[in-house]
């Protein structure tokens, strides 16, 4: 695990100060990687890497950027998990080190662009192909590792994170597009950064330079062709069968091991099986809020670590953690995403740092099998909607009204929510109640300057994801849980990543393992979400490994954070100080004196005032302080690692 960087003149010319903008690079990123640093400038310097390393696997050997006998060059970010198998497949006798970061340069000296079918793992890399005097990049099917790129002129910028890039940028101003899409969903669509001219890899692309040309290929894509003719039986085996596999592979380190166990279902089924499998003591890592019973889940963490038997630490969060730390927080993350949860995500990882350079998560299981809730809204109200037009038996809606009643207690909790759903139409098309379920638009009001936004249609591009053709018309259930594991998902690891390499560890998600995710997409609706019970396949295949309190609750919540009830008193002039400054008044697109009217209107989970003010903390951080990264190419290097501590 590490962090990448580098720079490339697509007509072969020299780039002034090359090495002195690639330690700048690597100076923004020296967070990722404690255990050193390395670069490597071509000898006509039309191009050079930085990598900084995070030592897991091949502790003495492993250094990058690497190289071969061919001239290629190599800097990688990640793991690839069957680099093993890969050396074996490959020729034992080729290998000068014990790393997986050679396994992909063997891999694309003998299969070229298409060693990305080869590798399971998360990655994102770049490697110069000397011989043909092209650039190659690619990021892993999921999105578990980023890339980052921009174009400025003839130079190609690429990085593990965004602020290696804003030194090179005319100036930082925000994409208005991607705006509009934060301020509906808190994450980005289809490779938009909320950095006008900073694009995204998306997942599952790679990216190739030559002769002056740029082009991003796709190279995988999950398909949900179900698969009718197998028994529920069958698929709780092969799922068994495939997780204690992922399990397997994503234990292997040369380091010691741990895991976060929130007390829920998915980061307790990964935890459960790898302390277990793990060749070292595991350790997990929790964290609670104590303002509220509501907001403390750690005794099901603790039930977990009793009947497993493994050491479990805590951090009780307060509200001068949250003082001190969101604009950490802000700051590692490059841009707001994906909720709350990313300031405990934060203090559990700074948490574990102490203990373990690997951590284990549970990410991905709610995409994959069906943990949101809201997949249960809809589906009800599609039960109700075909249960009046005699339709339930026509194979679009394979829960029935009358099964789905047993799992409705599930929904005690979020009455506002169904509120909001059904204030406006009602049994509208599938793509457009699911938006209007997810839209959190309609709850900001005139906050927002919507007028200066532009005219860009959300809804058109959110379609075009939601009925994409890899996803057939069988079920609803597929197109909801597709969406979000392209968009939510992605923004969701780019959380898991930046607050893990915020404290130099390196978190694996076992869920995320493209045989479990091929798998899984076949499995009929019926099967994944019988009766309305989320995670029903899960539950069935993996329940055994866990403690009865946590296979049957039903009051899982995520990680809510406490802010609503600490902004009445504890972090109140925190915010207020945040979003009554003159600048913070001058924003181009929110009104702050209007967010600062209504912060005593915030329900107790809404999220519209997490996402304001993560918003204005994001432009103080970083569109306030351009001048800092411009002068980055000219102050002392040793300034980029100050501004990240």
């Amino acid at each position: 695990m590490c962090g990448i960087a580098g720079i490339y003149n697509t007509r072969g010319e020299q780039v002034p100060d090359l090495m002195r903008r690639l330690t700048v690079m690597g100076g923004l990123i020296a967070h990722r990687g404690p255990d050193g640093e390395g670069f490597w400038t071509h000898s006509s310097n039309h191009i050079g890497f930085a990598h900084r390393r995070l030592s897991i696997i091949d502790l003495s050997t492993g250094d990058q950027p690497m190289t071969d006998e061919l001239g290629n060059w190599l800097v990688f970010n990640g793991e690839i998990y069957n680099y093993i198998e890969l050396r074996k497949t490959l020729g034992e006798d080729q290998f000068r080190t014990k790393s997986d970061t050679e396994v992909i340069l063997r891999a694309y000296q003998k299969w070229g662009v298409d060693c990305l079918d080869h590798l399971r793992g998360m990655f994102a890399f770049a490697l110069w192909d000397e011989r043909q005097q092209q650039l190659f990049c690619a990021r892993d099917r999921f999105g578990i590792k980023p890339f980052y790129y921009s174009q400025q002129g003839e130079d190609l910028y690429f990085a593990s994170e965004v602020k290696a890039l804003l030194p090179f940028l005319p100036a930082i101003k925000t994409n208005t597009e991607a705006l509009k899409e934060y301020l509906s969903f808190q994450f980005c669509f289809q490779g938009k950064t909320l950095f006008h001219e900073v694009a995204e890899l998306q997942p599952g692309h790679y990216l190739v330079c030559r002769n002056g040309q740029t082009s991003v290929q796709r190279y995988w894509q999950v398909y949900y062709t179900l698969d009718f003719d197998h028994t529920e039986k069958y698929f709780v085996e092969s799922l068994v069968k495939l997780f204690e596999d992922s399990v397997a592979v994503h234990c292997r380190a040369d380091v010691p091991i741990g895991g976060y166990v929130s007390g829920g279902l998915d980061s307790s089924i990964v935890a459960s099986m790898a302390c277990e499998r793990s060749s070292s003591p595991f350790m997990g890592f929790t964290g609670k809020f104590s303002v509220d019973a509501k907001y403390d889940e750690s005794a099901y963490a603790r039930d977990l670590a009793a009947e497993r038997n493994f050491t479990l630490h805590e951090i009780d969060m307060t509200p001068a953690d949250f003082r001190e730390n969101i604009r950490k927080v802000i700051y590692h993350l490059d841009y707001p995403v994906a909720g709350p949860g990313s300031f405990p995500q934060y203090m559990v990882s700074q948490l574990a740092s102490r203990h373990r350079k690997v951590v284990l998560g549970g990410q991905g299981g709610d995409e994959i099998f069906g943990g949101y809730v809201r997949y249960l809204i809809a589906y009800f109200e599609q039960c109700i909607k075909a249960a009046i037009n005699g339709t339930a038996n026509n194979g679009t809606f394979i829960v029935t009204y009358q099964s789905i009643i047993p799992n409705l207690s599930a929904l005690r909790g979020y009455a506002p929510l169904m509120q909001e759903f059904w204030r406006e139409g009602l049994f509208e098309d599938l793509d457009r109640r699911y938006f209007r379920l997810i839209n959190r638009a309609p709850s900001l009001g005139n906050e927002i300057r919507w007028d200066v936004l532009g005219d860009y249609d959300i809804f058109e591009t959110f379609r075009s994801i939601f009925r994409a053709d890899n996803v057939g018309n069988e079920s609803y259930f597929d197109s909801m849980t597709h969406f979000d594991f392209k968009t939510l998902l992605p923004a969701l690891l780019q959380v898991e990543d930046r607050v893990s390499m915020a404290h130099g560890i390196e978190s694996r998600v076992p869920f995320l393992d493209h045989p479990i995710v091929e798998f899984a997409a076949t499995a009929p609706s019926n099967i994944k979400f019988q009766d309305g019970r989320m995670k029903h396949l899960l539950r069935n295949a993996l329940g055994h490994t866990l403690p009865s309190s946590i296979l049957n609750r039903k009051d899982k919540m995520g990680f809510p954070v406490p802010l609503n009830e600490w902004l009445r008193y504890d972090v109140r002039d925190f915010v207020m100080d945040t979003l009554t400054t003159r600048t913070a008044y001058e924003r181009d697109f929110v009104d702050n004196r209007i967010v600062v009217d209504n912060l005593q209107n915030e329900p107790q989970f809404g999220r519209k005032i997490w996402g304001l003010l993560s918003l204005e903390i994001w432009q103080q951080e970083f569109h306030d302080k351009a001048a800092f990264f411009k002068g980055l190419l000219k102050a002392p290097c040793a300034a980029t690692q100050r501004h990240a501590a």
